[in-house]
């Protein structure tokens, strides 16, 4: 076998993690676990990324696609917001739950805290208006994040089983919040 370079098998390492973090999330993926699928020491696992947590950063960033709601007024942003994250991808949705899994660890609640901040509140605070902009970003940041946690941590199939109802009773809160 060709012996691999520094650069190739860093990737290596990175393709492995990625796909073991987003398949069993951070607390089921040990560093053994990764190095075997990238085919290398789990020595050059920590030498390459330093830790387990600093590799799970590296390769879990969650954003959610806003192409969608650019041009949508503001004034149907609630129904249109609840579509997005209903249309989300698999990957999105595991990187997502790899997060919320390993948030008990101080770097990646921060990263966790960080994307909260970038791909809910900050997008929802610069297309509202009024003194309280900031405090009813936050609101409808919080009530997206239960929206997520109902449906993909808890899985609740009752709540995700009528998608139109959904959109409609949950884009109608989150339109209030926006558009008060």
């Amino acid at each position: 076998m060709a012996r691999r370079s520094g650069s190739q098998t860093r990737e290596a390492i990175r393709e492995a993690a990625t796909r073991l973090f987003t398949e069993r999330g951070y607390a089921d993926t040990s560093v053994r676990d990764i190095a075997a699928r990238a085919a290398t020491d789990p020595a050059l696992v920590i030498r390459h990324f330093g830790s387990k947590e600093l590799l799970f950063l590296d390769t879990m960033h969650l954003s959610i696609d806003d192409e969608p709601l650019l041009d949508v007024p503001l004034e149907r942003l609630g129904a249109r917001f609840v579509e997005v994250l209903l249309d989300s991808d698999a990957r999105t949705r595991a990187i997502y739950l790899a997060m919320v899994q390993g948030s008990g660890h101080p770097q990646i609640a921060a990263r966790l805290r960080e994307t909260h901040e970038t791909s809910f509140v900050q997008p929802l605070r610069v297309r509202m208006g009024g003194d309280d902009a900031e405090d009813r970003a936050r609101s409808a940041a919080a009530l997206v994040g239960g929206l997520l946690y109902s449906l993909w941590v808890v899985g609740d199939q009752r709540l995700a089983a009528d998608r139109d109802g959904l959109v409609e009773r949950y884009g109608a809160l989150l339109q209030r919040l926006l558009t008060p």
